[in-house]
């Protein structure tokens, strides 16, 4: 009988263990789905960073051929002015020159 005692008392250990195992499993069963819906929101909060950044991006190199075009015109616009200043100076020149004629005339 001895024996039977030595069954029953592995039998009750065994049962205890597997309670413990059970409410162990069912902590790791909260914890998992603690851990991925914290994953999950990591995730969206991550995709919500990364279309952000994408925006920013094509912002960037929307100003970017904004000022590239801003450049050309400027420069465009340079030319102008400066072949507009040489005209008046030539144009001041003859008037000078018109001027000291009228003057040496008298």
């Amino acid at each position: 009988m001895a024996s039977l005692e030595d069954l029953e008392a592995r039998v009750t250990v065994l049962e205890e263990q597997m309670r413990h195992t059970r409410q162990d499993a069912a902590a790791a069963r909260v914890l998992a789905g603690t851990a991925d819906r914290d994953v999950s929101e990591f995730k969206q909060t991550l995709n919500g960073h990364t279309q952000v950044l994408n925006a920013m991006r094509e912002t960037q190199i929307e100003h970017g051929q904004d000022i590239q075009a801003l450049k050309t015109e400027v420069g465009s616009l340079r030319a102008d002015m400066t072949s507009g200043f040489t005209k008046v100076n030539i144009s001041m020149e003859k008037i000078v020159k018109l001027l000291q004629q009228v003057i040496d005339k008298h």
